[in-house]
């Protein structure tokens, strides 16, 4: 790093102070470069006055995972000013608002010091004490436009497309960036040894979050129900389904609305309203976090037993209890494949990113169709709330959802009996019919104890055969879920497994041992129940690293309990903290263990 187009740069504010609006001018100007860029928002839990910090990451070579050193801080804060100044790469920067002294025993060696009065600034040239906050953010982002490089006619482009339609405040945000943009061309050198240059490497990407990718991805896959309770880090993914179906989900001649979404008053009735929509037919989802997810556990069971499909979006965060709402983390991936009492097991998607998450929001629906059962989608608050640069999502209009087996009328009349759990084809997955098809149809949907003709009963071997049928309907899900994605490297006897949001990182630090001569194999699982393609993998190395981001190596957990593979055999690379997971993380961790190096 420390280079043209590939350095990392960190802004330090107060949350509440309107600072991710100046976040997001300059990540997004970077992009209109053509520049690969990234940005993780660490952010607290409360509404206002503590630190918050952004990060943004700009990579020549695409790299997306978060950097574990910056060039350059941006110090607004002084209650973090000592913490800022102590993340400065040797070599790096400091700039601070100078309209306040820097106290010298933060001053440290080897970084240098530049201050820009943005505070005094502000208030010479505007009214207001709330303006002269939220332009001094502005003014901030004009003073990195002329250190970083940033074109100020994209800058200026932005502004327009953004208060266009309010003349004052496209005047005062045109006056307070040039404000910044002055002040650094007059006082220091610009650009900074690291800056930007115009590339073309962003034509055929987007800038986009997990929320809004699964929202759009349930918008196309056809669901018409949503039920949700508030809670960080989920709440935007129904807000943003809740946009797409107001513009695209009412009908232009009488005004009605074709969807459904209820602000349940917990997380119960929410997945309660899901299962219930299921099962009359619509496709129906929740958005939800770990606690949402353990309150949710009985009705998951229900839907399990009764073969309801239902679609749960677990957006996870840090746990146990409250946690660290704002803070990401991999710590629901045992809750989720097992969640409920008794024997269950559920399938779950791991999307890696935003573009991942739109597709496999899309999958989620039709395999719970299909298999009529819960499928969770299981991203984290880092893929959920971030912005990501991603390849461009494609529409296919030639798509159709898949309903599975259900049995209309016609159909009906052709079957002497109908039995819904009855396993005509060996697959595990019964017909099923909907409300309203006839009275062959009917049956009575029962938590309780039931046989293959959905009538009550506490005969063990009728229950067995109901239970078996799952765990057959189970093994065949293994076959058809999302495969794993497997980098395969010339010489390599060391093997990475990870999963999710991990994979920006253990990918980058692959190239980065590679280039110590250490040859890797890496191993991202997308979905449970694993594929024959895990444990082949499992099997062909030497050595195995298992990389996620929780305490108590729950994917290790999954793979030795499902496959049966040693745990000694598996060495964990676990990571929890709430950050975003760093290739130098992984990079330390592999070469603290003994390995053969080739060059």
């Amino acid at each position: 790093m420390s280079g043209i187009n590939d350095f990392a740069f960190k802004i330090g504010t107060v949350n509440g102070t309107g600072s991710a609006s100046a976040n997001g001018l300059l990540m997004q100007a970077i992009f209109r470069m053509g520049i690969p860029v990234t940005g993780k928002n660490i952010f607290p839990s409360n509404i206002q006055g503590l630190p918050t910090w952004y990060e943004i990451r700009v990579s020549k070579d695409g790299y997306t995972a978060r950097p574990a050193a910056v060039d350059l801080v941006v110090a607004l804060n002084p209650s973090t000013y000592a913490r800022d100044v102590a993340t400065v790469r040797p070599g790096g920067y400091l700039l601070y608002d100078s309209t306040w002294p820097l106290d010298p025993d933060l001053v440290r060696e080897g970084i240098t010091i530049l201050g820009i009065p943005f505070g005094q600034l502000c208030v010479d040239a505007f009214e207001g004490d709330r303006d002269r906050t939220l332009l001094r953010n502005i003014a901030y982002a004009g003073s990195l436009a002329a250190l970083l490089g940033i074109d100020m006619e994209i800058v200026g482009a932005m502004l327009t497309e953004k208060y266009g339609k309010k003349p004052k405040l496209l005047e005062s945000n045109h006056k307070a960036i040039r404000l910044g943009f002055d002040y650094a061309h007059t006082h220091y050198t610009c650009p900074l040894p690291f800056h930007l240059e115009t590339m073309d490497a962003t034509r055929d990407s987007i800038l986009m979050d997990g929320n809004t990718a699964c929202a759009l991805g349930a918008l196309y896959a056809g669901a018409t129900v949503g039920a949700w309770y508030p809670i960080t880090p989920a709440t935007a993914l129904m807000e943003a389904f809740k946009a797409f179906c107001e513009k695209f989900r009412v009908d232009p001649e009488t005004g009605l609305h074709n969807y459904a979404i209820l602000q349940a008053e917990d997380e119960i009735a929410a997945a309660g309203i899901v299962i219930g929509a299921g099962w009359a037919g619509a496709r129906a989802f929740t958005n939800t976090s770990g606690p949402g997810i353990s309150l949710m556990q009985e009705f998951i069971g229900l839907a399990y037993y009764t073969d309801i499909p239902a679609v749960f979006f677990d957006v996870q965060r840090c746990g146990p209890a409250t946690g660290m709402p704002t803070r990401t983390q991999q710590a629901d991936l045992l809750s989720l494949a097992y969640a409920s009492h008794g024997d269950t097991k559920h399938l779950v998607l791991f999307p890696a990113n935003p573009h991942e998450a739109f597709e496999m929001a899309v999958t989620s629906f039709d395999l719970a169709e299909r298999f009529q059962t819960p499928v969770f989608v299981a991203s984290d608050l880092d893929i959920g709330m971030n912005d990501w640069m991603v390849k461009r999502l494609e529409w296919d209009d030639t798509y159709r959802p898949d309903r599975g087996k259900v049995l209309d009328a016609t159909a009906l009349e052709q079957v002497q009996r109908f039995s819904r759990y009855l396993d005509v084809d060996g697959d595990g997955i019964a017909a099923r019919t909907l409300p309203g098809v006839g009275g062959k149809g009917a049956y009575f949907v029962r938590g309780s104890g039931h046989d293959k003709h959905a009538a009550y009963t506490e005969d063990s071997d009728a229950y067995q055969e109901v239970v078996d049928r799952l765990t057959r309907k189970f093994a065949h899900a293994a076959t058809v879920m999302p495969r794993p994605e497997i980098l395969v490297q010339d010489g390599a006897d060391i093997g990475l497994v990870t999963i999710g949001g991990c994979d920006a990182a253990v990918r980058e630090a692959a190239d980065i041992l590679r280039a110590q001569g250490i040859i890797v194999d890496v191993m991202r699982i997308r979905a449970f129940p694993f594929g024959v393609e895990v444990r082949d993998f499992l099997g062909t190395h030497e050595r195995m690293f298992v990389i996620e981001q929780n305490r108590d190596a729950q994917l290790k957990s999954l793979l030795t309990i499902e496959l049966g593979v040693a745990p000694a055999s598996l060495t964990s690379i676990l990571d929890y903290g709430g950050m975003p997971l760093t290739a130098q993380v992984v990079v330390g961790a592999v070469t603290a263990h003994p390995a053969r190096v080739t060059a």
